[in-house]
């Protein structure tokens, strides 16, 4: 789709340059070319100047000094208890789970 544009796009100058008699050639080119003569510019008017403004007042070269930052408390340290020589152990949860009458299969029976 872009190419149809593009190609047609190219056509219409082509048609138009031919249509307007515009020589696309050498010859077309030296009118392109600057003139030996410089154009006659109109002079512009010079720019205005800016007036002027009043000096600011200067500003002092010595700062005040800051005020004092008060100290912050030492922070208190924090004292653990010693551990334990035998550290408690911890009770088992057991991980078989107890049958119950009512769920569990019924007894194998054999044959004599």
């Amino acid at each position: 789709m872009a190419f149809r544009n593009s190609l047609f796009l190219a056509l219409c100058f082509v048609g138009f340059a031919f249509l307007s008699n515009i020589n696309v050639g050498l010859a077309g080119r030296q009118l392109l070319q600057t003139t030996t003569t410089p154009p006659n510019l109109p002079k512009l008017p010079p720019l205005p100047t800016i007036p002027n403004l009043p000096t600011m007042p200067t500003m002092p070269t010595t700062l005040p000094p800051l005020p004092s930052i008060p100290t912050i408390p030492a922070v208190p340290k924090l004292i653990l208890p010693p551990l334990p020589a035998k550290i408690p152990s911890i009770p088992t949860i057991p991980t078989a789970i107890p049958s119950i009458p009512f769920f569990s299969p019924p007894p194998a029976k054999t044959s004599p």
